[in-house]
């Protein structure tokens, strides 16, 4: 009876301990606000209770899982799986031209409002900066739209008779770019339009704590292009910490890396871009600083005072027109400066200082 009675009880503590154990799996998926009824429009987005954070045209992740929490109560949202540095490997895509950018705009604009509260909920910005963030995405890629008819490049005059030098603009290739958390949609938005319409391919690490934000933004994008028949691997995503960042900066695969953050992780990623003579675009701590002279009025100081005020409210960097999105030329950090000459002559043309006798 003892040899019946010891396995038995064995047999109901284990089962007890499997109880109690998905008892706690299944209370820890009813704490995250993606299963309560007041974020039930988190689903809007794409977004459940555990999320691929890879993105190559198909959706994947094998690394950590991160949970994303909400700075203003400190609750669970929803989680996050990572991309290991073999997946990292796996997303760098072939080059390949994505003229789609003014339907990524209009699928922005449809999302707006719920991608605003989205980014107001994780990164814990007031609402209208959230949403306001969404609209930088959505107005960078009416600005970009309109560039991709205008980029060209000048006719020169050559110093051989009958010869002229056209200057032409290539895709640089692929861009990897890295953003910080105070401006999760923003900054990528920034660089991604102007990539698109430059002919390059974009690979996006986001900050791990806006992780969320940064899968509800790319499962937009990767619908525009599936409903375009175009690789995923156009606008490729790698959720992860400073090991994806430190893997970006020293791929030789990645022919310019926009980094945005702090000065001095700046440093490190230009050191290491630069190891390897890669092309690198920096938007780093303090680069939008504001100087006061001591001839300034007392109503002016008051004014740089007030938008330096307005900054701290915002969640971090204030950005005041010196951005890379700046600028008639800002397209050419995402490009390739090439000339050839033409011979518009009927002689035959010749290498300089070469005479038949």
């Amino acid at each position: 009876m003892l040899l019946i009675t010891f396995p038995l009880s064995r047999h109901f503590v284990l089962k007890r301990k499997i109880f109690s154990s998905c008892c706690r799996q299944m209370s820890a998926m009813s704490t995250l606000l993606i299963n309560q009824p007041q974020y039930a429009w988190l689903k809007e987005l794409g977004l459940k209770e555990e999320n691929d954070g890879v993105y190559n045209g198909a959706w994947g992740g094998k690394g950590e899982v991160v949970t994303s929490y909400c700075p203003a109560n400190n609750l669970p949202i929803a989680r996050v799986r990572q991309a290991t540095l073999e997946e990292y490997n796996d997303t760098i895509p072939a080059p390949k031209r994505g003229e789609i950018v003014r339907q990524i705009g209009d699928a922005l604009r449809k999302k707006i409002k719920v991608l605003g509260h989205l980014e107001s909920l994780e990164m814990g910005k007031i609402l209208v900066e959230g949403i306001g963030e969404v609209q930088e995405y959505i107005d960078i890629c009416d600005y970009a739209v309109g560039l991709s008819r205008t980029i060209g490049g000048p006719i020169l005059p050559s110093e051989r008779p009958g010869h002229a030098l056209i200057e032409q603009w290539n895709p640089v290739g692929l861009v990897g770019i890295i953003t910080a958390f105070n401006f999760p949609v923003a900054v990528y938005g920034w660089n991604n339009a102007l990539a698109l319409i430059c002919g390059d391919v974009c690979l996006w690490k986001g900050a791990p704590t806006t992780s969320l934000t940064s899968v509800a933004v790319t499962k937009i994008v990767a619908q525009v292009l599936e409903a375009n028949n175009l690789p995923g691997a156009i606008c490729s995503l790698t959720c992860g910490g400073a090991e994806i960042g430190n893997a970006i900066a020293k791929d030789e695969r990645v022919d310019l890396v926009s980094f945005t953050g702090s000065t001095n992780v700046g440093k490190q990623v230009a050191l290491k871009v630069q190891e390897r003579f890669g092309r690198q675009l920096l938007e780093l701590g303090g680069n939008n600083a504001i100087v006061g002279c001591q001839s300034v009025t007392e109503p002016s100081l008051h004014i740089v005072s007030l938008h330096a005020a307005v900054a701290i409210m915002t969640c971090g960097e204030k950005h005041t027109g010196g951005g890379r999105e700046s600028g008639s030329d800002s397209w050419k950090h995402y490009m390739r400066r090439s000339t050839c000459t033409i011979n518009y002559s009927k002689d035959l043309p010749l290498a300089q200082g070469i005479k038949f006798q």
